[in-house]
């Protein structure tokens, strides 16, 4: 008997494919998404606060080689991730509009990308320090745990989540290692914050995502953990993601530099700020790298990230009557 019988047509969707180009190609390595890579600069920022840095022309070359390094490593994780996600996307609404979708992309090509990207990587890697080194090997291993059978993390619900999103502490480590060639590992409070902070993210990324399908079997076919997931389940973990991350955050502001808790409600501003912008029709949270648009938010990020360097460098003595001892014996 025909196996098709036996599904919907959602399932035994064929979409007509056309000749590929070098753009195609380059498509794959999706260079639109590297402003992530900003996720490194507080890694920078907290490296500076922690060690004495002498500023010279080989630090900033340096910076520049890690960030490009970092760039490429990441480019090699989305070939794959396009690549081995074509049978899955041509279910999306949008992505099924793909290159790995819609053009005959040749399989040797695709490997020899990944391989180009990934190799060019590391060895921009290797000459910063073995601690950059090793960090970016990681972020090139949790690729292939995201993507690639048998582990394929993605298609596990709330995995999919937590395996993404470790990126973020990588990426932070990344910044941190640049200025820090031994090895000495960054807080560990402000890792999991970071690593939290990127799964709400996440999360609100899936939330959005099945919202916009609005087709329970659909978005099953598209992602296997939507399978398991509804819009409670996905709204309740990315609340718990940001409580954790919240909760870490004070942890590393208090326990490192005071002057740092002034930032703490806008922090709390920019979580429930992202969860409106999740609960959006269409949100933009579905494709982060479109998060420029929206203005007003943008501006916020910016203002923050001003507010967050400010408070690394001046020093406000009032603050510290938060960790004095008021109880009386």
């Amino acid at each position: 008997m025909d196996q098709n019988f036996s599904k919907s047509p959602a399932e035994t969707v064929a979409i007509p494919k056309v000749n590929s180009s070098l753009k195609d190609y380059i498509a794959l390595a999706r260079p639109d998404h590297w402003f992530k890579n900003i996720f490194m600069v507080p890694g920078m920022l907290f490296a500076i606060l922690y060690f004495d840095v002498t500023w010279s022309v080989e630090l900033l070359v340096n910076v520049l080689v890690g960030v490009i390094s970092t760039c490429l490593v990441a480019s090699a994780n989305y070939v794959i991730n396009e690549w081995l996600d074509a049978e899955f996307d041509k279910f999306h609404p949008v992505k099924k509009a793909r290159p790995s979708v819609t053009k005959n992309l040749h399989a040797p090509y695709i490997y020899m990308e990944y391989l180009f990207l990934a190799t060019l990587g590391l060895a921009l890697a290797y000459y910063i320090s073995m601690p950059f080194f090793l960090l970016e090997v990681l972020l090139l291993v949790m690729g292939i745990i995201y993507n690639v059978r048998p582990l394929r993390s993605k298609d596990r619900p709330f995995i999919d989540v937590l395996s993404e999103s470790i990126n973020n502490p990588i990426r932070l480590a990344l910044g941190w290692y640049i200025f820090v060639p031994s090895a000495v590992f960054p807080p560990l409070s402000i890792i999991v914050a970071y690593w939290m902070g990127g799964a709400f993210l996440m999360g609100i990324k899936r939330f959005a995502e099945y919202r916009f399908i609005n087709d329970p079997k659909v978005a099953g076919l598209y992602r296997k953990s939507f399978q398991f997931y509804t819009e409670n389940s996905l709204l309740i973990s990315s609340v718990f993601y940001a409580l954790t991350s919240t909760f870490f955050l004070g942890i590393f502001l208090i326990k490192n530099r005071i002057e740092l808790l002034i930032s703490f409600p806008f922090f709390a501003l920019l979580f429930a700020w992202y969860l409106k912008i999740g609960l959006q029709k269409d949100s933009v949270a579905q494709k982060p790298e479109k998060l420029y648009r929206q203005k007003y938010f943008r501006l916020f990020v910016v203002f923050l990230g001003v507010l967050l360097v400010g408070l690394l460098f001046i020093d406000i003595p009032a603050l510290h009557w938060f960790l004095q001892n008021t109880f009386n014996k």
